[in-house]
């Protein structure tokens, strides 16, 4: 009897438990649940009747990030700014007309922009030019090399009164006006390395370095006396031009003189000394390169009495 009353008691247990209501853990769309905590943050009139139809669930982006839409320019404001732009390639506003001699920017464009200027130096390198284009006033230093420039007019330069170093290494440049380099008087440095050129024009005395190798000047490129009164020249450049002599008198002030490679047969006892003084000496030429020429430099030992050092070539 008393196992009949357990084994009751247990089926009532049993079902008890099985009438009990699911004790599962309910799942929550955490998306859902930030939307409503966001909108519990605002107030809002709970009886408002909203069309079900017209919700639109999307997404939005923050007002911050959003782009703010100008309207296009009308056209007279355009007009106006581009008659306010400055024409000048040193960046000033002209008040008239350019004055003479000096040119003006293609389309107003400064060369400072399309090359790059660091103070008072320009930087044109490799930048497909066909000629000198419009440099500031103020420039000193101005490099166009592994360009396309074929000639050298007066005016490139003219007007820079403060140049002291050009550089228009390799170019096509095959002619040079006569008064293009001449009224710069501050000119220290001339570089006119690999090019085409054939006849030297009339340089500033104050040129101190002139590198004019691998040209085409020939018999005839260098006039005589050329270099005569130079009295600052320290470096001269000349090899790979084809030279069949060497261009005297040379000033004194030369330290060093390139000239191989070319077409030199013959020197003169008196191309670097002087045969009436003995006492001579030119002790800063310590550079002399003729290695290369057909010329046999132990026919003429006077010739170099007066240096410091003997040039370099073929001593037999």
């Amino acid at each position: 009897m008393k196992t009949l009353a357990n084994i009751f008691l247990g089926l009532l247990i049993i079902k008890a438990v099985v009438s009990a209501p699911p004790t599962d853990s309910v799942n929550y769309d955490t998306a859902a649940y930030e939307v409503d905590l966001l909108y519990n943050l605002y107030d809002y009139d709970e009886n408002t009747n909203i069309d079900q139809g017209e919700i639109e669930i999307g997404t939005v982006l923050p007002v911050v990030n959003r782009p703010i839409l100008s309207p296009e320019p009308v056209q007279e404001e355009i007009e106006e700014e581009e008659e306010s732009t400055p024409k000048l390639i040193d960046g000033s506003s002209p008040q008239g007309p350019l004055s003479p001699g000096v040119p003006e920017a293609s389309g107003g464009v400064s060369t400072c922009i399309l090359c790059g200027c660091i103070r008072t130096t320009v930087y044109c390198d490799d930048h497909n030019l066909d000629a000198v284009p419009p440099l500031p006033k103020d420039t000193t230093h101005v490099y166009l090399r592994f360009n396309r420039i074929s000639k050298i007019n007066k005016n490139d330069f003219s007007y820079l009164s403060k140049l002291q170093k050009i550089d228009l290494t390799s170019n096509i440049i095959s002619d040079i006006d006569e008064d293009a380099f001449r009224s710069l008087s501050q000119l220290d440095e001339l570089i006119l390395l690999d090019n085409n050129i054939r006849q030297l024009p009339e340089l500033p005395h104050s040129v101190s370095f002139l590198d004019v190798s691998k040209n085409r000047l020939g018999r005839k490129g260098i006039k005589q006396e050329a270099f005569k009164d130079l009295n600052d020249l320290r470096l001269l450049y000349l090899n790979n031009n084809n030279l069949d002599h060497i261009p005297i008198p040379l000033p004194d002030s030369l330290q060093a003189l390139h000239l191989q490679d070319n077409n030199i047969q013959e020197m003169h006892e008196d191309t670097f000394c002087n045969m009436k003084d003995f006492t001579y000496a030119r002790r800063s030429l310590e550079d002399i390169r003729l290695d290369g020429n057909p010329i046999n430099l132990s026919k003429t030992p006077q010739a170099f009495m007066c240096l410091p050092r003997i040039p370099v070539g073929r001593l037999v």
